[in-house]
């Protein structure tokens, strides 16, 4: 999915979930995303995290 889409829906699932989503990039180059606490790959794949609790 594009960045556009993945941030997209990422504040989406942090709004209903209610906790952070991260949008990470993957090693063909695509965009995902996944809630922080099971996300379990490369820290330096993460591009963006989102907290719906922060300010």
């Amino acid at each position: 999915m594009s960045l556009n889409d993945a941030h997209a829906f990422a504040f989406s699932l942090a709004s209903t979930l209610m906790t952070a989503i991260v949008v990470f990039q993957a090693a063909d180059g695509t965009f995902s995303v996944a809630p922080a606490s099971e996300y379990d790959g490369d820290l330096a794949a993460v591009v963006h995290e989102i907290d719906p609790f922060a300010p």
